[in-house]
């Protein structure tokens, strides 16, 4: 294998870990966005939650 086969060869797999670089850049920003979505989705279950537990515990206190 001669210098410019080499070469040849280096540009090759330098391009093809670029574009895995840049698919798993946009997976990575993609689950971000996810995540964040399932984070404010929590938040706001625990907030009703939150608001159950209270409501719970008034009637008990006014059945008590």
């Amino acid at each position: 294998m001669d210098i410019d086969q080499r070469l040849e060869r280096l540009t090759e797999g330098h391009e093809a870990l670029t574009q895995t670089v840049g698919l798993l850049t946009k997976d990575l920003s993609d689950m971000k966005v996810l995540v964040n979505d399932i984070a404010e989705g929590t938040a706001r279950l625990l907030h009703v939650a939150e608001i159950h537990e209270r409501r719970i515990s008034r009637l008990e206190d006014e059945n008590a």
